[in-house]
């Protein structure tokens, strides 16, 4: 029997627009990563289901073994390492139904537009993001 039911995908439009140049993303520039889905909240991280591009990340350190790098959210007012920025997400990224954890890929050093990333980030809390060129 044949199913021809109706059914709906739904994808993310891409946005780079806070990425202001391609410098740093060439063939493997962009290292890989895993996002802690658990470390992430849902309404302010991915709304829609997707961790969107440019994100910005941290490295959870306790949990990056074996060569994989596990990212959470960055928060400049922390003091247990994810103040510290690891990096912004390079492409949107899909939660998982079943709740495992994503890979995906980081943008590590570039020319960043911080009044075009989907969460606020100042001047003064990328400070020390020596890799990086901000503009307002």
């Amino acid at each position: 029997m044949t199913d021809i039911s109706v059914t709906t995908t739904s994808h993310q439009t891409e946005n780079r627009s806070w990425l202001l140049s391609q410098w740093g993303q060439g063939p493997g520039e962009n290292p890989s990563c895993v996002l802690d889905v658990s470390a992430f909240t849902k309404a302010d991280h991915y709304p829609n289901g997707y961790f969107p591009s440019g994100l910005p990340v941290a490295v959870i350190a306790a949990a990056s073994t074996g060569g994989k790098t596990v990212v959470g959210p960055f928060d400049p007012a922390a003091v247990d390492g994810s103040e510290v920025l690891g990096g912004f997400l390079h492409s949107s990224v899909k939660v998982p139904d079943s709740g495992a954890d994503p890979g995906g890929a980081l943008v590590v050093c570039g020319f960043v537009k911080l009044s075009k990333l989907p969460v606020e980030v100042t001047a003064a809390d990328v400070a020390d993001a020596k890799l990086f060129h901000f503009t307002a």
